[in-house]
């Protein structure tokens, strides 16, 4: 097969359907016993806000696509139109079987357990007269209606707003009006009842929740005086929230970054979403005003915004939880030892959740109040709530240090909060930058500059994850701790990169995008297809998508290399195809925890070369997005990168393999009778701290794919 044939579309799976199939395997987490039951019911949360994403990002760049006549296909061949076709088709089905999974699965089993999310025609006349008191008191002050007339404008309906389409007939002359009435945003969308009636005598954990927009729906009488209600039907609105930023008319890119924000509730409608008994005069009116074809409609039979549902997983039910795990303090750390001299003796990976991220905050705050160190240089991307890092830092700055950060503001969906900080840094005297035109800054990089009575010593932390304490909990990443020379000088070079004006191509270790990362990444797969049959590739990411890199990879397995791919979300690349790809294996392992790490190892004949670091291969992270991946060079980390590898590629209870035709089969059901599911996370939450045996050797056999071989033969 030539190497235009290896362009042919049918060898690689579209971008859009493959991330949705990604949100699929969430919400199929929602029916997994390993679970507990609110963190069943945080899955379909979880789902519903991801489906959300995907819809105000890349359906709407589609229907842009459609809108300025852009034909161009991505490499599976699919025209714009094409994809929004497929993608209604998917999701249309996607979102039934969410609202099955809700009903007829959570419902009962919350039921059980004393959690009733009840409909309005479900509770007594008592607790009616109770939520009319509670109406009146905490929710009749904030709303807003807004009629719809030859007089009065269509409404603005903004972003993911729950709304109510109410019909409403003036008794004296018999003309029907349309109002519009929007549930804020403010109250909780789940009212719960027992606070309301604390006569009832009901067991502690028995707790009765109605959703809000039922509660306004029943005493719409109170905003529509004298007229009578005819009907109310809930409605949703999806816009496209992916803002354009024109860099290079931006003179001040944080007040440009804070306009776009503003704008956002404006953007372009991309999807209505209408109860089931909205009549067809009402949904044409909707359709018509917010200007959208009847493809960009759908309908429910339930709540609308499932991702409403973290409410749930807010109550205090530690039985229906996953058990509050400590993570694990590394020894180097707990003698209270200088962490700069922990660090001069040896390097240190951190491997979050399990491992704790407070080293990271400790080495910025020791730094902040250190006399030796003179300079603190980070790129900061998703800051969360009240980062303790960002405090350290303004510390530093008032102890006169020089203090460098790279704040990246087109973090999508984090912008508001990193503008919040970015300012406090600034207020404090903090050098602030805001990266390099046109790119976006997501390398994970903290520079450490220190006198020492040797010289100058630099202390660099670089990861794969954010700076971030909470999501350190929640994902599963790796930070590397080293005084490597070579690599502190690289990260110096990346921040001068990063900060002022360098065209540097070449560094001593680190690869760098969009600099030098696609060219050593299809160096390191072109060198391991010279090894053919003796070849060896594990790549851990959150998404493949580039087509040169895919292509080098079908390359690869042609010359007889074993592949495994172990991708969390998109993969365009097609396994299993005779002839192309039958050596390449792709996994997905969805869990307890978001997978987030990534790795990249090429066996090179027993000498093998592994990196880690914050890209994928994804044409954004190769040529539009700053990225760093460093090597791992210290023997005992490699060897413990290695085994990590290798527990990932023996999940059999969290993972699913990618079919050639697109499909993910659950490994789980592959499994010989009577053999046990190996869950690589909870392992190496629980198992790795006792010390417990693994059921399969921990070093890769390099000539094989680390499956079981029964297991590839049956599919």
């Amino acid at each position: 097969m030539s190497e235009k044939d290896l362009e042919n579309p049918s060898l690689y799976i579209n971008r859009e359907l493959s991330q949705i199939e990604f949100n699929r395997r969430v919400l199929d987490e929602c029916t997994s016993a390993d679970h507990p039951l609110l963190e069943r019911v945080k899955f379909v949360a979880i789902f519903s806000a991801n489906m959300d994403e995907i819809f105000m990002v890349r359906v709407s760049g589609l229907k842009q696509q459609v809108l300025l006549g852009i034909t161009d296909t991505p490499a599976d061949g699919l025209t714009p139109r094409e994809q929004l076709v497929a993608i209604h088709r998917v999701v249309t089905r996607l979102f039934a079987t969410a609202m099955e999974h809700w009903q007829e699965r959570l419902m009962p089993a919350l039921e059980k357990e004393g959690i009733h999310v009840l409909t309005y025609d479900r509770i007594s006349e008592r607790q009616r007269r109770k939520l009319s008191d509670y109406f009146e008191r905490e929710i009749f002050p904030v709303l807003t209606p807004l009629v719809f007339d030859p007089a009065h404008p269509f409404p603005h309906i903004s972003n993911l707003s729950v709304n109510l389409a109410v019909a409403i007939e003036d008794p004296e002359t018999a003309v029907t009006h349309f109002a519009r009435v929007k549930v804020p945003a403010s109250l909780p969308r789940l009212v719960p009842l027992k606070p309301l009636d604390p006569d009832d005598l009901l067991p502690p954990k028995v707790q009765k929740f109605v959703w809000v927009e039922q509660v306004i729906a029943a005493n719409l009488a109170r905003l529509f005086p004298g007229m009578l209600i005819k009907a109310a039907y809930p409605f949703r609105v999806t816009r496209n929230t992916d803002m354009e930023i024109q860099e290079e008319e931006a003179d001040d890119l944080l007040m440009t970054m804070e306009e776009n924000l503003r704008q956002r509730h404006f953007g372009q409608v991309v999807r209505l979403e209408i109860d089931e008994t909205t009549p067809d005069d009402i949904r044409d009116l909707l359709m018509v005003n917010l200007r959208i074809g009847v493809n960009d409609a759908y309908t429910t039979n339930g709540p609308l915004g499932l991702s409403s549902l973290w409410e749930l997983h807010r109550l205090d039910r530690p039985d229906l939880k996953d058990e509050v795990f400590q993570p694990r303090l590394p020894l180097q750390f707990r003698t209270g030892e200088n962490i700069f001299s922990v660090l001069r003796r040896e390097d240190i990976l951190l491997h979050h959740p399990y491992d704790s991220f407070v080293p990271v905050i400790n080495l910025v705050e020791a730094a902040a109040d250190d006399p030796d160190v003179l300079a603190i240089k980070m790129t900061l991307y998703r800051l969360g709530p009240n980062p303790p890092i960002v405090h350290a830092l303004m510390r530093a700055r008032e102890n006169g240090k020089q203090v460098a950060v790279l704040v990246e503001l087109k973090a999508r969906f984090d912008e508001e909060s990193n503008i919040e900080w970015a300012r406090a840094l600034e207020n404090s005297g903090v050098h602030v930058a805001y990266g390099i035109l046109g790119l976006k800054t997501h390398s994970k990089l903290l520079l450490v500059v220190r006198r020492e009575r040797d010289g100058l010593r630099r202390y660099v932390h670089v990861g794969t994850g954010n700076y971030n304490a909470f999501t350190s909990r929640l994902y599963t990443d790796l930070g590397y701790l080293t005084t490597d020379e070579e690599m502190g000088a690289d990260a110096s070079e990346v921040f001068n990169f990063l900060t002022g004006f360098s065209k540097q191509k070449d560094y001593r270790k680190f690869l760098v995008a969009p600099v030098n990362f696609r060219e050593n990444l299809t160096h390191l797969i072109a060198q391991e297809t010279k090894h053919g049959a003796n070849g060896r590739i594990i790549i851990k990411a959150n998404a493949i998508v580039d087509a040169k890199i895919i292509r080098a990879l079908y390359e690869a397995s042609r010359a007889g290399v074993q592949i495994d791919l172990i991708i969390r979300g998109i993969c365009c690349l097609r396994p299993g195809v005779p002839g192309v790809s039958e050596n390449i294996r792709v996994m997905s392992i969805v869990g307890r925890f978001l997978e987030h790490s990534r790795i990249y190892y090429f066996h090179n004949v027993d000498s093998p070369e592994i990196y880690q670091g914050s890209a994928d291969p994804m044409p954004r992270n190769i040529d539009r997005r700053v990225e760093v991946l460093f090597p791992v060079e210290n023997e005992s980390i490699r060897q413990e990168i290695v085994k990590l590898l290798n527990i990932y590629l023996h999940d059999t209870a969290k993972s699913h393999q990618l079919q050639p035709d697109g499909r993910y089969l659950s490994r789980q059901t592959m499994l010989a009778e009577g053999e046990e599911p190996f869950n690589s996370q909870m392992w190496l939450l629980y198992g790795r701290a006792t010390n417990k045996p693994l059921p399969f050797q921990t070093d890769l056999v390099t000539t094989t794919n680390g499956y079981a071989p029964e297991t590839t033969a049956q599919h």
